[in-house]
């Protein structure tokens, strides 16, 4: 029994510590544009059926209730929460924020489509928009030279007016994609989630159609961290990993009393 008590402390060491983990990756990343928040989800092993419940007490009754003794916990997985980060007004052109669902689409070096809520972009040396790392976005956006405005509708058409020009010429329109399970998505750093079976396939095309959001040029959308609740989910963490150590202390004494007496 002791042995089995200091196994499940054991799980609950490891499961609180992963929950740890998750929360200090929130915190670290609550400025972080367009961040979205993980949450760890656990679940209980497996029961070891000692007495099955309604078996024979005697030839004549049977048991109420059985003997199920748990066996500890375990991770299911890190689910990230995609509620709608604050919009942060920067009057700059090239800021984009997503209002709704959906997501930019960037193209990565392999040539494979990654997808972010990041829209902090920028020109390269061709005026092509790409993320601070580099990555054109898709479709791509280029920018010719002399362009003294550029404007983009909530629906992602981009304007540009020139020297010399008293109209804006369009060139082109920033399309998002939306899926089934975003909580799907994989997240492979650098503002980047890539699609998986769980995720589906990306529904594609203009924003503000087909609960596409919509775009708002000049913003950015801030993490949906909230502190407060981070800080609070650390100290019950820390205290759930205290109590399971303090399980283990007493379980180890427990067997040392047991050494010294027998």
């Amino acid at each position: 029994m002791t042995t089995s008590a200091l196994h499940v402390a054991r799980t609950g060491l490891d499961a609180q510590d992963v929950k740890m983990r998750v929360i200090a990756n929130n915190l670290a990343n609550v400025n972080t544009v367009g961040f979205k928040r993980d949450r760890a989800n656990f679940e209980a092993l497996a029961y070891q059926q000692v007495i099955a419940a309604g078996s024979q007490a005697d030839s004549q009754n049977k048991l109420a209730i059985g003997l199920n003794l748990g066996t500890g916990v375990q991770l299911t997985g890190t689910e990230r929460i995609d509620t709608q980060g604050t919009l942060n007004t920067t009057d700059n052109s090239l800021d984009l924020a997503i209002e709704g669902n959906g997501f930019f689409q960037v193209q990565r070096t392999d040539g494979t489509i990654a997808y972010t809520r990041a829209g902090n972009f920028k020109t390269n040396a061709e005026g092509i928009l790409v993320t601070p790392g580099g990555l054109p976005l898709i479709p791509q956006i280029q920018l010719p030279e002399g362009v003294s405005s550029i404007t983009i509708g909530n629906d992602g058409t981009v304007s540009a007016t020139v020297d010399g020009q008293t109209e804006p010429t369009q060139l082109g329109q920033i399309e998002t994609a939306r899926f089934v399970n975003p909580a799907g998505l994989q997240a492979v750093g650098s503002n980047l989630l890539i699609e998986t079976a769980a995720s589906g396939a990306p529904q594609t095309g203009a924003a503000g159609l087909e609960g596409r959001g919509t775009i708002r040029q000049g913003a950015l959308e801030q993490s949906n961290v909230n502190t407060v609740e981070e800080l609070v989910d650390m100290i019950e963490t820390q205290r759930a990993y205290e109590i399971a150590s303090k399980m283990i202390k007493a379980t180890d004494e427990m067997l040392q009393y047991v050494n010294q007496q027998l």
